[in-house]
């Protein structure tokens, strides 16, 4: 168990939210932006959830008194999607105002299948009143495709992933050059017509092929940004900011951090090899 902890504790910024602030002002000072997250996720009880919303308004106002470069990212099961979604949606709508009267983004990650349209129904019923709101979209989802045209025609700002849950081939692409080439074609409709989407990969062949695809189009690299987790190749994190690309890095931080790190591992076999490979690449 002690070794897991060790190698989760290059996921993890902390249990804290101190202990993450720190985390933050440390990346902000190496010209890194920062994306928050509070870990914790499936929430079936009330209580539960209205304490994560008090602790996501603490850390705007942490945010916005320490002068922080810095978003913050929900899940919605989180604040109770899964007791009812209602609910779920007053809950996030407490986040996204504090969030719009301090200036600050907010990103809704996304979870397995079973969420998605769920997810981005209540996206879309808060979007009008709340565009400092943006939303996470998996290449492997077959959906995907149809969902970026969408999200962009409405100016929505996307994250792209390759998506790590596990899903049935009716719903998701199973192989990985697949999925990498359904990354690559939806990153174009993104860079083409999106507005300033965030590409979250520590993939190498994604990476320059988003990057050729930028300058094949024209696109200022101050327009669109990458995005990678805290704690994996922070070298190389450092290096493309000094190429002049936007670089913002995934901070979670809490006491839950054990389902996250096993499900980083257990959803995919892929993740199990991507941690053990990442540890010693700069």
């Amino acid at each position: 168990m002690s070794r897991l902890f060790f190698l989760a504790r290059r996921f993890v910024a902390g249990e804290s939210l101190e202990a993450a602030v720190d985390v933050v002002r440390s990346l902000n000072d190496a010209g890194l932006d920062v994306t928050l997250n509070m870990l914790g996720e499936g929430t079936l009880e009330r209580e539960k959830a209205e304490d994560a919303v008090r602790q996501y308004l603490v850390m705007l106002d942490l945010i916005r008194e320490g002068a922080l470069q810095a978003n913050i990212s929900v899940k919605l099961t989180h604040l109770g999607l899964d007791i009812d979604e209602a609910y779920c949606t007053d809950n996030l709508s407490r986040i996204l105002e504090a969030a719009k009267e301090r200036d600050i983004f907010i990103r809704l990650d996304m979870e397995g299948s079973p969420h998605t349209q769920r997810t981005l129904d209540i996206f879309y019923t808060l979007y009008d009143r709340y565009r400092n709101a943006g939303v996470v979209i998996q290449a492997m989802l077959l959906r995907s495709p149809h969902d970026i045209f969408v999200l962009n025609k409405i100016g929505a700002r996307v994250r792209l992933c390759k998506g790590s849950y596990r899903e049935s081939s009716e719903l998701a692409l199973q192989r990985m050059p697949n999925i990498r080439g359904a990354f690559l074609s939806i990153a174009e409709q993104l860079l083409k017509d999106g507005r300033f989407p965030a590409f979250a990969t520590h993939d190498d062949y994604l990476i320059e092929g988003v990057t050729r695809n930028a300058e094949r189009l024209e696109v200022p690299r101050d327009q669109f940004e990458f995005q990678m987790l805290y704690g994996l190749r922070p070298g190389f994190q450092k290096e493309m900011r000094a190429r002049g690309f936007r670089m913002r890095i995934y901070v979670p931080f809490g006491t839950e951090w054990m389902p996250y790190f096993y499900r980083r591992l257990r959803e995919r076999k892929e993740n199990v090899w991507f941690v053990l490979r990442n540890l010693v690449r700069r």
